[in-house]
């Protein structure tokens, strides 16, 4: 995609929304909840915004909401695009690259993921410390000069000043918290009992089909990354006769929504301060 793509879906949603935004929220499956909480909201569908894609995945409103959380401005996506919906790297990431030129400035990610730690149980919100890819590289191709520089580095890909802060409003909510690694894969298909075993031993302590595309160009980006995910199934044991299924994963991150909610709120507040 062109430089100029990039500008006119900025320069759409500068003419639309109230104010500018230095934090940015993605809210996968099932967690779109969280954007009823967003005050005096400006809600801009993705259909309107030009250059954007189309979210068809379950439980993905497909908006832009802009508004406060906690009295502090924000601007989230309901709802998140998928490279397993058909979409190029470039269009699954084209929002964190708009979000950068509108001004975010630190980014809040969030997913349903299957918990592959036999010590995670569904409901369990988990940290996101690491990743691991094994979805394309969405900075493959022409580095965009704009942006970032060619070789960005991943050391601290999550933010472990915000990691920090979130473990004590979590002590101090009393919310228990797990931390761990991501895997990501492609979808859509869920993993096997062998996959599952195979990226356990690998390091991998949840699953899924989403956000390290988002955080890889947010970081190349410079933006600031704080990732979270709602444990929806227990991908560690297949007993009897267990399946993966699609609606469980949605209600398992309603649930805990509202306690994932406290945190970022609380978390968002304090860099605001």
């Amino acid at each position: 995609m062109e430089m100029k793509m990039y500008r006119e879906s900025a320069d759409f949603l500068l003419q639309r929304l109230p104010f500018q935004a230095k934090i940015g929220i993605i809210l996968g499956s099932g967690l779109g909840a969280l954007a009823d909480k967003i005050e005096a909201a400006t809600v801009i569908p993705y259909s309107e915004i030009p250059h954007f894609a189309h979210s068809t995945a379950i439980g993905h409103k497909g908006n832009f909401i802009c508004g406060n959380l906690g009295g502090v401005p924000v601007i989230a996506m309901q709802g998140r695009f998928h490279y397993y919906e058909g979409y190029s790297m470039e269009q699954v990431t084209f929002p964190v690259r708009v979000m950068k030129l509108i001004g975010v400035e630190t980014l809040f990610v969030s997913n349903a993921a299957g918990g592959i730690n036999s010590t995670f149980r569904v409901g369990d919100l988990m940290i996101i410390r690491d990743h691991i890819n094994n979805l394309p590289n969405p900075l493959i191709g022409p580095n965009k000069e704009e942006f970032g520089v060619r070789f960005p580095d991943m050391t601290r890909a999550y933010d472990r000043e915000l990691i920090a802060k979130a473990e004590r409003i979590a002590q101090e909510e009393k919310i228990e918290l797990k931390k761990g690694v991501y895997v990501g894969l492609t979808g859509p298909s869920y993993e096997t009992p062998a996959e599952y075993r195979f990226y356990q031993l690998g390091g991998g302590d949840a699953i899924g089909m989403s956000t390290v595309p988002e955080v890889l160009v947010a970081r190349h980006a410079g933006i600031r990354v704080f990732g979270m995910s709602v444990i929806t199934n227990e991908g560690w044991h297949f007993e009897g006769d267990y399946t993966n299924d699609a609606q469980e994963v949605i209600d398992a991150a309603n649930q805990a929504s509202e306690r994932m909610g406290k945190i970022f709120t609380r978390l968002i507040k304090e860099i605001a301060e």
